[in-house]
């Protein structure tokens, strides 16, 4: 028997203990510093518990589960429910301090309606007999003009008419001029960014002209919860703005949005992407911004009522008593999730929508697919990485975010490394000790 090479194994943060997790197996563990110790000097050939659950094992046989697996994560995959972006337009009404699409272009500034009907045309003939949604996105979509309101109204009634949720990703400002139009569609959620409290916030995504936003978005997410319409609010996290989470949650909290059953939360990471963040001086790594959201969370555990951070699969372990299956991909684009635009253009995801150079091909005038491309991205995995061969946490990373990858080597069968034994140091030291469900 061997040690198994999907063994995640470290010391937990603040503690004398250790753990050891094995996304492949499906098992975790807190050790002790005696049963740690016996891990580190290989002296556990004996434990049968340890080969039970698949820390210890026979690699062939090892191999033969990899497989299986992988099969079953492939099959799961194909019959996933598929993500439909569509972008009517990259015109937006802020002016933000990190804006990776400030350089695009929409000279036509409203999607004409045969752009529409053909991004359903193409929905109907090539997604036809899979679960699919739709997810408006920007630019800013909910811009408050008669023409854009029609625009989003036709969107709406189409996917009414084929009985599709409708997600929506906005800054949030228009909301209460848009209720209405809201209340007409079948909404999964709506996505609204909060960068902190009223000054952090209002520095840093403001309108154009500098006028401030963060009221007329607390005025918005109000409207929203008093008509059940679920929210997703995010904090885009840096530097400048990480030491006003734990105001940005009591906020929340003293409004009572935590107590709503719809409303959730997200923290994004600010990062690098396509010509952006030239001076990312302000930037995190994903390892130190989740150090620093440790260090908060301790200090103000108040800040849980508002967000439970991932901390990689941690969460997931302490919420589900069980962890998720292996990861053997992280990048939805191109295979359950794709994004079209106001031009007639194709996508893998949001990531790369409008960035010249990233097109799959098109839907209008008429369809045309790059599929020597589409098929690259179909295959990106940790199987075709190289990068990812002997990691021993690429199950519970998955190869990370292909468009971030390709940002920074060019190439799409490349790496977006994650810290996932650090995550989990802090993950498992932070929910280890507290109640989170």
């Amino acid at each position: 028997m061997e040690f198994s090479k999907h063994n995640i194994f470290s010391k937990i943060a603040d503690s004398q203990n250790y753990f050891i997790v094995n996304p492949l197996s499906g098992q975790a563990d807190i050790l002790d510093p005696e049963e740690a110790k016996r891990f580190t000097d290989n002296s556990l050939e004996d434990n049968q518990e340890f080969v039970e659950k698949g820390y210890l094992v026979n690699p062939k046989e090892e191999e033969q589960l990899f497989k299986k697996k992988y099969l079953d994560f492939i099959d799961e995959r194909d019959n996933d429910e598929v993500q439909l972006f569509f972008t009517p337009w990259y015109t937006c009404n802020f002016d933000c301090s990190y804006c990776f699409q400030d350089e695009y272009t929409n000279p036509n500034d409203n999607v004409k309606a045969e752009v529409i009907d053909a991004f359903f045309n193409y929905v109907d003939k090539n997604l036809a007999g899979r679960q699919k949604y739709i997810t408006i996105f920007g630019g800013e979509p909910l811009l408050n003009s008669p023409a854009k309101r029609e625009s989003i109204v036709q969107v709406i009634t189409g996917a009414n008419k084929r009985n599709l949720d409708i997600a929506i990703v906005t800054n949030g400002y228009y909301i209460p001029d848009y209720i209405d139009i809201l209340k007409t569609a079948n909404i999964r959620e709506i996505q609204v960014t909060l960068d902190g409290t009223q000054h952090v916030h209002d520095s840093r995504r403001m309108l154009k002209g500098g006028k401030g936003s963060f009221n007329k978005i607390a005025e918005g997410i109000d409207l929203l919860l008093e008509n059940n319409i679920p929210i997703n609010l995010r904090m885009i996290v840096d530097k400048d703005n990480v030491n006003n989470l734990p105001d940005l949650a009591r906020f929340a909290i003293e409004k009572g949005w935590t107590k709503s059953p719809y409303f959730k939360t997200a923290l994004g990471r600010n990062y690098e992407l396509h010509h952006c963040q030239t001076n990312n001086q302000r930037l995190f790594s994903r390892i130190e911004m989740y150090k620093q959201i440790y260090d908060i969370v301790k200090e103000n555990p108040e800040v849980l009522e508002f967000h439970k951070p991932a901390f990689s699969i941690s969460k997931f372990i302490f919420e589900n008593g069980e962890l998720p299956n292996p990861l053997f991909d992280s990048c939805s684009g191109g295979k359950t999730e794709w994004a079209f635009d106001y031009s007639g253009k194709i996508y893998s995801c949001t990531a790369t929508v409008g960035n010249q150079g990233d097109e799959l091909g098109t839907f209008y005038p008429k369809i045309d697919l790059n599929e020597d491309l589409i098929e690259e991205w179909e295959d990106r995995d940790v199987l075709s990485i190289k990068e990812c061969t002997n990691c021993p946490v690429r199950l519970a990373c998955g190869g990370g975010c292909a468009a971030i990858a390709k940002t920074r080597t060019g190439k799409i069968q490349s790496p977006d490394c994650r810290p996932i034994k650090e995550l989990l140091e802090l993950g498992v030291g932070l929910y280890s000790e507290i109640e989170i469900n």
